[in-house]
C-alpha cells in the first residue's frame, strides 16, 4: 500500500490547518478527554463542567489509512510539519474555526491550549492518562456551545478531534520541483545558444 508523507508548501497561501473537528472516529485513533471541575473524566458531565476537551490534535509519523475511489492508501505528517501546523493555525487566527464530523461549521468551540510534547516524562497529558510519541500536537478545547456539549460530548457521540486543512503531497510536490528545475536548465541552455 502506497504511503503518502503530507507538508506544508509555505509558497501555498492556503496551506495548512483550517479548523479543528469533533469527530465520533478521528483518524489519528485517539480519543479525548472532557474535563470538569474536580478531575477528569470520559465523556461524563455534570452541572459545574468547566467544558474542556483535552486531547491529541496530530500524531507524528502515525499511519493513517486513507481511501479515494478504489485507491487505498496511508498518509502521515512528519514532527517538523507537525510543529508548522500547529504554529501556522494559530498564527493566522483560526483557533476559533471548528467543524462538526468535517461537514458543519459549529460556533463556540475555541482552541484555550496548544503545546508540542517534547519531554514525556514532564508533560502536561500525562496527568490525562495519555502515553503519546514526542512531536504531538495536544490540545485543549473550551466548549461555549450547549448543543455541542449536551447532544455530542455528553453522549459520547464525539470521541476526538480530526483536523481540517490543505497539504501537499510530498512525492508530488519534489516531482514539481524537479521539473520546474529541468525547465530552468532548458532556458538556461537556450540562453547559452542565444549568446
Amino acid at each position: 500500500m502506497k504511503i503518502i508523507e503530507l507538508i506544508i508548501d509555505e509558497e501555498d497561501v492556503y496551506g495548512g490547518i483550517d479548523a479543528i473537528s469533533i469527530v465520533e472516529h478521528p483518524a489519528i485513533e485517539e480519543d479525548f478527554v472532557a474535563l470538569n471541575k474536580q478531575k477528569e473524566y470520559k465523556l461524563q458531565a455534570t452541572d459545574k463542567d468547566k467544558k474542556l476537551l483535552s486531547g491529541a490534535l496530530l500524531i507524528p509519523n502515525k499511519m493513517i489509512y486513507r481511501k479515494e475511489r478504489d485507491e487505498e492508501y496511508h498518509i502521515y505528517f512528519s514532527r517538523e510539519t507537525v510543529r508548522k501546523a500547529s504554529q501556522m493555525y494559530l498564527q493566522k487566527g483560526n483557533q476559533n474555526n471548528a467543524t462538526f464530523e468535517h461537514e458543519m461549521p459549529v460556533q463556540g468551540l475555541s482552541l484555550v491550549e496548544s503545546w508540542i510534547i517534547d519531554d514525556k516524562e514532564n508533560d502536561k497529558s500525562n496527568m490525562y492518562g495519555m502515553d503519546l510519541p514526542l512531536g504531538t500536537w495536544f490540545g485543549t478545547i473550551k466548549v461555549n456551545n450547549d448543543k455541542i456539549w449536551n447532544e455530542f460530548v455528553k453522549t459520547g457521540v464525539v470521541k476526538g478531534f480530526s483536523i481540517e486543512g490543505y497539504f501537499s503531497n510530498k512525492a508530488e510536490l519534489s516531482q514539481k520541483e524537479q521539473k520546474a528545475d529541468e525547465i530552468v536548465e532548458k532556458l538556461k541552455s537556450l540562453f547559452k545558444k542565444h549568446r
